[in-house]
C-alpha cells in the first residue's frame, strides 16, 4: 500500500459509474531512473458520477489552458531542445507581455520607496560559501567553473548581491528603511524529468526584493509589503489569495525573543491588513518566520508564485531572516554610535517572471485583457486597395502607444476568423466607406460589434480602457 488514501474496504464499495481510469505512462520505482522501468496506470474514483463529471470538465478545462499549448499556438515563448531544457525563449509577443509585467512592476516598487538594483549572474564560489548555499543548496546549483585559477559560480539567488551592495558603505540607524529591488535571472539545476513548461525550470527571473531595516520597523513594513503585493497582484487580475503564517522550527538560529517579536510583527501585519490566515507552527526558515501566499487562478488552482528560499518545495512571500546578516556581518551605527546588525526581509511577490507568466497565461485561457495584451488591434482591410490607408491607422496608433498590426492578402471572413484565433482584442476593419470618412468600423472580442468610430475617437476609447483595466 502506498497510497495515504482514502481508503475502501473493497473495491466493491467503489460506484462503478465514478471511475475513470485516464491514462498509463512509464515510472521508475521510487523515482529512480537506475531502478526497473514499471507501467503505471493513471485513475480517479469518486462518490458519486455527477461528481466525477465535475472533476472530468475540470480537467478538460485545465487541458484547454494549458500554458504550454497556448504558448505556441500563440507564439509566444518556446524552449529549444538546441539550447537544452528549461531554458525559455521569449518570443516577440511573449516579451512585449514581459516588458508589461516588469514595468508594472518597476513603477509600483519605485512610488513605494525602492531602489532599483542590477547585478551579476556569476560570483565568485566563496560567495556562495558565505552565504551558506554551497552547504545547505548544493544539490540545485550547476557546477562551478574555472576562470583564471579561481571557481565561479552561477548565481541560484539574489540574496548574496544585495548584502554586498548594502555592505559598500557604513550606515547610521537614520538610513533605515532601506529597501531594494532587482529583476535577477538565477540558474537552479533540475532533473530533465521534472521539468514543466515555464512552472519548471533551470533559468529564471526572480522579482527579489529585500528590506534592511530596525527591530521596530519590522511591522509597518511587512504591511507595506502586503500592501504593494495586492496592488500588484490586483493589477493582473487576482484577487483571491491562501495565506499561510510559518513560525519557528525546532532547529533555529536566533534568540528567543527576536523570533517571538518578528513573528508577532508578521501576525499584526496580517490582522492589520484584514487577510484570513492560517498558522504552520514550526514551518519556517530555520533563519525567521515566514509568510506564504498563494494566488486563486479563474479555475480555482492555487499556485505559488513566491520563490525565496533554501527549500524550492515551500516557497515563500517573505520572510524575516536573523542569519544570512551574522554570516556577512553587516551592521549599522545605532543613536550611541554602536555597532548593530540589522533585520533582513526577502521578498517576492511575482516570484519567477516566467512561472507568473504560465500562471497568466493558464488564467485568462491566453485570451490577455486589453491593456496586457501582446497585439491589441488588428487592422483588416476589405480589399489590398485600403492597405495604404490602413497602415496610416496603424502608425497612428501605434504613435500614441498602441500595439497595432496590420494583416491583409486573404478574405476579409479569414482575416477575422485568424484574429479570433490568435485571441486578438480588437479589429479595426477598413473599406471604402471607411477610407472615404476616414473611419474604422470596430469589433471587440469581449464586446462585439462597436461600430464605426472616427481614428481618433478610437484611440481615446482605447487609452481609457488600458488606464482602468476594462475591455472595448
Amino acid at each position: 500500500d502506498l497510497c495515504a488514501g482514502p481508503h475502501v474496504e473493497t473495491t466493491g464499495n467503489i460506484n462503478r459509474k465514478a471511475i475513470e481510469l485516464e491514462s498509463v505512462a512509464g515510472a521508475y520505482w521510487r523515482g529512480d531512473e537506475k531502478r526497473a522501468m514499471l507501467q503505471r496506470i493513471y485513475g480517479t474514483a469518486w462518490e458519486n458520477e455527477e461528481q466525477l463529471m465535475a472533476y472530468l470538465h475540470f480537467k478538460e478545462e485545465a487541458k484547454r489552458r494549458d500554458h504550454r499549448r497556448i504558448g505556441q499556438d500563440l507564439d509566444l515563448f518556446s524552449i529549444q531542445d538546441e539550447a537544452g531544457g528549461g531554458l525559455v525563449f521569449w518570443h516577440p509577443k511573449g516579451a512585449i507581455v514581459r516588458h508589461i509585467i516588469e514595468d508594472t512592476w518597476k513603477k509600483i516598487h519605485i512610488n513605494r520607496g525602492y531602489d532599483m538594483l542590477y547585478t551579476p549572474h556569476v560570483a565568485k564560489a566563496d560567495l556562495w560559501k558565505i552565504s551558506g548555499h554551497l552547504d545547505f543548496y548544493k544539490e540545485n546549483m550547476f557546477d562551478q567553473m574555472d576562470i583564471e585559477d579561481e571557481q565561479y559560480q552561477l548565481r541560484p539567488m539574489n540574496c548574496p548581491y544585495h548584502i554586498l551592495v548594502y555592505k559598500r558603505k557604513l550606515h547610521s540607524y537614520r538610513d533605515f528603511p532601506i529597501r531594494v529591488a532587482e529583476l535577477g535571472t538565477v540558474y537552479r539545476y533540475e532533473l530533465s524529468g521534472s521539468l514543466h513548461g515555464l512552472f519548471r525550470v533551470r533559468g529564471f527571473t526572480q522579482d527579489d526584493a529585500h528590506i534592511f531595516c530596525l527591530e521596530d520597523q519590522i511591522k509597518d513594513e511587512i504591511r507595506g509589503v502586503l500592501d504593494l503585493t495586492e496592488e500588484i497582484l490586483l493589477q493582473f487580475g487576482f484577487s483571491r489569495y491562501e495565506v499561510n503564517l510559518s513560525t519557528r522550527p525546532e532547529k533555529a538560529v536566533g534568540d528567543d525573543e527576536i523570533w517571538e517579536k518578528a513573528t508577532c510583527a508578521l501576525k499584526d501585519a496580517l490582522d492589520d491588513k484584514g487577510w484570513s490566515y492560517q498558522v504552520d507552527e514550526g514551518g519556517g526558515a530555520f533563519y525567521g518566520p515566514k509568510i506564504d501566499l498563494k494566488i486563486e487562478d479563474a479555475l480555482g488552482r492555487k499556485w505559488q508564485c513566491s520563490t525565496i528560499q533554501v527549500n524550492l518545495t515551500l516557497p515563500e512571500l517573505l520572510q524575516v531572516d536573523f542569519n544570512l546578516p551574522q554570516r556577512f556581518d553587516i551592521t549599522y551605527v545605532d543613536a550611541d554610535q554602536e555597532r548593530k546588525r540589522p533585520i533582513m526581509i526577502h521578498r517576492a511577490v511575482l516570484g519567477s517572471l516566467e512561472r507568473f507568466f504560465g500562471v497568466l497565461i493558464e488564467h485568462y485561457a491566453g485570451d490577455f485583457p486589453l491593456w496586457l495584451s501582446p497585439v491589441q488591434v488588428r487592422v483588416l482591410p476589405v480589399t489590398d486597395t485600403q492597405l495604404e490607408y490602413c497602415n496610416n491607422v496603424a502608425r497612428e496608433l501605434k504613435r500614441n502607444g498602441i500595439r497595432a498590426e496590420v494583416w491583409h492578402g486573404e478574405r476579409l471572413p479569414k482575416l477575422i476568423r485568424n484574429a479570433e484565433k490568435q485571441k486578438t482584442p480588437l479589429m479595426a476593419v477598413v473599406g471604402a466607406k471607411e477610407v472615404e470618412m476616414q473611419t474604422v468600423t470596430v469589433r471587440s472580442r469581449f464586446s462585439g460589434e462597436l461600430g464605426t468610430l472616427e481614428v481618433d475617437s478610437f484611440i481615446s476609447r482605447i487609452k481609457d480602457a488600458c488606464e482602468n483595466r476594462t475591455s472595448l
